[in-house]
């Protein structure tokens, strides 16, 4: 099996950019050169075509021409112009092609050679030409000379040699192959800078690894039950989950990422974060008609502000999760005062045993042992699940502490529960009506505290009903009383029982009704259907 290697991001970034760089280079260098030799040639054709039209035209030369130059003196006009100029040769010829100049003073006297004088002694044009003469190849401009009365009298041939041309050429390439050089050497180190800059920006991990993090986090963000919604430096959400969208009553096929958070939703007290820099805990608002709690954390990088998360949940959820723990810390008080109770009975008990009062300790613990078994015997036979059993044996206890007479209807039966049907939801249900009779009875005298409480399982619905002796609803929160906060105590906390009861009665589908008990109080009756349905 082959293992593919896989290179980090920063060796491949390093390599892509001077592989880039590499070409570009390469390209440049191509075109360079040609441009270089292209040009070179170009000037060097206007040159030696300037240089030979200024020597025909000097006067000398024409006059030194006309009578054949008996001294010499062309030669040394020529050489001192050839010298000035740096052409390789600078060679001036009669009517003929004999020359009156020529580098090597062996060739004076001769005719030139290379066969292109032809168009410029005969037609008088000025031309460049390459052609082989005594020096070698050659790149020469050709111009004739005119006498006064306009007639070709000699010929002009400036020229350089083609391996000069090659060695300024070479030299030119040279340039341009050390600058190439140079430059390479500096996309390479940019290369570097940038990749290291690059890795750091991403703290380190590979795009793989970037990718595997965004998709976990998406899923996070997804299953979170919060809303979170992030925005950056100029106030633009830059995320937003399906659980903000759902508390914010915004749509969820539409895409609010870039907007600015003001048009989304205002008053989010996100914008004071971003300006303050200081961060915001478990801040009650109100948006979009629910009471939400939010938090908002400012996001720090470099000792500056780029940023805000804000988390938030409606505070009724909130207060839900605060009623169960009351709950729980409830039972917990409850159980600690009937191990304090019990205790202290165990050791009247032990006391009378040791005053040989057998009666009285026998009297003791039948008092105290014959509601309790019977409860128990009942609630094995006729309820049997465990959480329903434990929480009336709980409610049970409860009613004693408060010295509420809780009567469990001898005739309930609670067997027939769907296998799949939340226990914990019923719990919820029987637990808060409960809880809640209590509530009604427990400021009144205590031979009237009394709660009743009937479960049934017959037929195609479940039935629990629980009735007390208070004092009734009253009627201005009649209307509202399975509303999360709504309460006829002024106790803080109260006013989710009954919400909680609505929305796990509204989970399997159900109904549930309030009537005039025949206690004198209120009768709660919750119709479950056995079937499965539910809005979970």
């Amino acid at each position: 099996m082959k293992l593919r290697r896989r290179f980090s991001l920063q060796l491949k970034m390093i390599l892509f950019i001077v592989a880039l760089v590499l070409f570009q280079l390469s390209s440049m260098a191509v075109v360079s050169t040609n441009l270089v030799d292209t040009t070179l040639e170009e000037q060097l054709d206007k040159r030696v075509l300037d240089i030979s039209l200024i020597i025909a035209a000097m006067p000398e030369v024409v006059s030194l021409l006309e009578v054949k130059d008996p001294e010499g003196q062309l030669q040394v006009l020529a050489e001192r112009i050839r010298i000035q100029t740096g052409a390789q040769f600078v060679v001036i010829g009669d009517r003929q092609g004999k020359r009156y100049s020529h580098p090597n003073l062996g060739k004076i006297g001769e005719t030139m050679v290379g066969g292109d004088n032809k168009q410029a002694l005969e037609k008088g044009e000025v031309y460049t030409s390459r052609a082989v003469g005594t020096m070698g190849l050659s790149l020469r401009g050709k111009v004739p000379v005119f006498d006064a009365d306009g007639q070709v009298i000699g010929i002009v041939s400036v020229g350089f040699l083609e391996e000069n041309i090659r060695q300024m050429s070479g030299g030119l390439r040279g340039i341009i192959i050390v600058s190439n050089i140079i430059l390479l050497v500096f996309g390479i180190f940019i290369a570097v800078i940038m990749a290291r800059s690059f890795k750091r920006a991403t703290f380190g991990l590979e795009p793989h690894e970037i990718g595997r993090i965004f998709k976990e986090q998406s899923a996070i963000l997804g299953s979170i039950r919060e809303g979170i919604v992030a925005i950056n430096r100029h106030g633009h959400i830059t995320l937003i989950n399906q659980a903000a969208k759902r508390t914010l009553g915004l749509r969820f096929d539409r895409e609010y990422i870039n907007k600015h958070v003001d048009e989304v939703f205002p008053d989010n007290g996100i914008q004071d974060v971003l300006r303050t820099g200081e961060s915001q805990l478990d801040t009650e608002q109100r948006v979009a008609d629910k009471d939400i709690i939010a938090n908002r954390i400012p996001i720090w990088y470099d000792q500056k502000v780029m940023g805000v998360v804000s988390s938030f949940r409606e505070k009724d959820e909130m207060d839900m999760l605060e009623k169960e723990l009351s709950q729980v810390q409830e039972y917990s008080q409850m159980l600690r005062q009937q191990t304090h109770e019990y205790s202290n009975k165990l050791h009247t008990i032990s006391g009378l045993i040791q005053l040989q009062a057998y009666d009285k300790a026998v009297e003791l613990i039948s008092s105290e042992t014959s509601g309790y078994q019977d409860l128990l015997q009942f609630l094995v036979s006729a309820v049997q699940d465990p959480l329903i059993s434990g929480c009336i044996l709980g409610k049970y206890h409860r009613a004693k502490e408060l010295n509420i007479v809780l009567n469990v209807d001898r005739d309930s039966n609670f067997t027939d529960l769907p296998e799949g049907m939340s226990r914990e939801k019923l719990v919820t249900i029987l637990g808060n009506l409960l809880d809640n009779a209590y509530e009604a009875v427990v400021n009144l005298p205590e031979a009237k505290r009394m709660v009743n409480l009937s479960l049934t399982d017959l037929g195609k619905d479940l039935i629990i009903e629980v009735e007390d002796s208070g004092e009734g609803i009253a009627d201005k929160v009649a209307g509202h009383i399975f509303e999360s906060g709504v309460s006829t105590s002024d106790k803080k906390g109260k006013g989710i029982g009954l919400y909680l009861v609505r929305s796990a009665v509204s989970y399997f589908k159900g109904e549930i009704t309030v009537n005039r008990s025949d206690l004198g109080g209120v009768l709660f009756t919750v119709y479950i259907s056995k079937g499965q349905e539910t809005n979970g």
